[in-house]
């Protein structure tokens, strides 16, 4: 058992993350953003079972002070704070570098102050940028193609200099396109069941073409716990990916099979990022996370992702669920 700090516990994986860390017998301490309303997010609706065996601490990772303070007494962190939606950070880049580079300098600078024994920051395959070669491995350039992209980068190096400088333990997990229960409407896998358990058929979405590799949010949160308990993934990059490459385009047409729907999709002007931001293909190489963690995505490949999306589809379909989304409007 450790004590185990999370930041970003109030978000989307944030929650899952805090939930799997509660049943594995961890004290957990989950870093939430201040609010007057006294939200927790997600974590507001978490499982009965993880009910009240956490520790909530609200503040925000901008400020340095009170970082250092919500990190006092443990031994690890997971630092997933961020800002991540795209198009917001096409017209407040400012807001993302100080989130995502200054938050991380905050957490790496308390770690090594407190002599944490290990932070794991979170990147995203955002950072890659459109592929230059498949599968994606961590030798891939990195390539910022729009604000939080970049800003997602700066954060990684930010974190592993100090590992080179100080050699303060942190590792860098860089998920791919997570998606599952919770998840927000600004992303595509969302926004798509959200319109059809709303009643559409024609569907509003920006490009159909573009790859990604969606995993599911229980794989993603899998990849952490790893990170966690492996001494080889300090001071290094690790993919964590579904070996599974698909369409935006197709991937509407799945969630539609998968909810019993019959479609059409038009494109909204509104919903495409400008031409050279867009990511036109993602496709994650996960051996190293075999290798160093023993990870490999229990939802991989085409089959795994059809299970992955009739499990997002059935949280969605309830209406107490569906009812907290906005569905007939673009959500940024």
């Amino acid at each position: 058992m450790s004590r185990i700090l999370v930041t970003g516990a109030d978000g989307f994986i944030g929650s899952h993350l805090t939930e799997a860390l509660v049943r594995g017998g961890h004290q957990v301490r989950a870093f939430v953003l201040y609010n007057s309303f006294n939200s927790w997010g997600w974590l507001d609706q978490c499982a009965d079972d993880v009910k009240g065996k956490f520790e909530v601490f609200a503040g925000d990772v901008r400020d340095p002070h009170g970082v250092r303070k919500a990190m006092e007494g443990c031994d690890r962190v997971l630092h997933l704070a961020a800002l991540i939606a795209i198009p917001y950070s096409y017209h407040s880049p400012d807001t993302y570098v100080d989130v995502n580079i200054k938050g991380t300098l905050n957490v790496v600078q308390a770690a090594r102050e407190l002599g944490v024994d290990r932070v794991i920051h979170t990147s995203t395959s955002e950072v890659y940028g459109t592929a230059k070669f498949v599968p994606i491995t961590e030798a891939h350039p990195l390539q910022g193609q729009s604000p939080y992209s970049a800003t997602k980068i700066g954060a990684d190096q930010i974190a592993l200099s100090f590992f080179s400088s100080f050699g303060t333990p942190v590792a860098v997990l860089r998920p791919f396109n997570t998606y599952g229960p919770r998840q927000s409407a600004r992303a595509v896998i969302p926004t798509i069941i959200t319109q059809i358990a709303a009643g559409a058929r024609r569907i509003k979405l920006g490009a159909l073409h573009p790859t990604r590799d969606f995993s599911f949010v229980e794989d993603t949160v899998a990849g952490f716990v790893a990170a966690l308990r492996s001494p080889g993934v300090v001071g290094t990059v690790t993919n964590i990916g579904s070996g599974f490459e698909i369409s935006i385009g197709e991937t509407a047409r799945l969630i539609a099979e998968t909810m019993g729907a019959d479609i059409e999709i038009d494109c909204d002007e509104d919903r495409l990022r400008p031409k050279n931001s867009e990511v036109e293909r993602l496709f994650a190489s996960f051996d190293r996370a075999r290798e160093l963690m023993g990870w490999t995505p229990s939802y991989g490949g085409r089959d795994g992702f059809m299970r992955g999306l009739a499990k997002t589809a059935e949280w969605f379909a309830d209406t107490r669920n569906v009812g907290r989304y906005k569905a007939d409007r673009y959500n940024i």
